[in-house]
């Protein structure tokens, strides 16, 4: 037997009655269903537009031949965001600088310059450096001219400390390698004596 919560009965198995109304106003047809009334007002908007009612600047227009006045297709000067833009672009979780940290994070914990994010591990793979390295190479290619210098910069200076920590972990194991085959052999292994 099932009972039902809020019952008081607990004899009573009366299924709860559910009741659909439909209210579409169109049929599958398209046509409007029988005594559904459409409101002839528009609408309104649940934000208002914002007008600007100031005249556009005098300097961009300028006389056509024929007397009219008409605009210049001057472009205007890129302006560079304020500092309240950078702070909310920069919290922004899909920003460019925060998706800029990923791969950063990534190409440091390759080269052992951080703890690895999901192991806690210091390790230096540089095969895996070199990847990330190249793929912050090729996102400068693919975005110069659509970054603001501040991004640029940013990514700029942190590609070329990569890089340069990259010639220096390489140029180590080389002379790692080189020191331990040196002890591996001695000069009667290769002469002969």
């Amino acid at each position: 037997m099932r009972e039902m919560i809020g019952t008081d009965d607990p004899n009573n198995e009366e299924e709860p009655v559910l009741k659909v109304t439909d209210r579409r106003k169109f049929n599958e047809d398209g046509s409007l269903r029988e005594g559904v009334v459409i409101d002839k007002d528009e609408p309104k908007p649940a934000v208002e537009p914002i007008i600007d009612a100031s005249p556009p600047p005098a300097e961009g227009i300028i006389a056509d031949p024929s007397g009219e006045k008409v605009a210049a297709s001057t472009p205007e000067p890129e302006v560079e965001p304020e500092e309240d833009d950078i702070e909310t672009h920069e919290k922004d979780p899909a920003s460019f600088i925060n998706f800029l940290s990923t791969l950063v994070t990534n190409a440091a914990a390759a080269l052992g310059a951080i703890p690895h994010p999901v192991t806690g591990q210091k390790s230096v793979d540089l095969e895996s450096g070199k990847y990330w390295i190249d793929v912050l190479t090729m996102l400068r290619e693919k975005t110069k001219g659509n970054l603001t210098t501040r991004e640029e910069s940013l990514l700029n200076s942190i590609l070329s400390d990569l890089q340069m920590q990259f010639v220096a972990i390489n140029k180590a194991a080389e002379e790692k390698l080189k020191a331990n085959a040196a002890k591996k052999f001695s000069s009667k292994d290769i002469l002969g004596g």
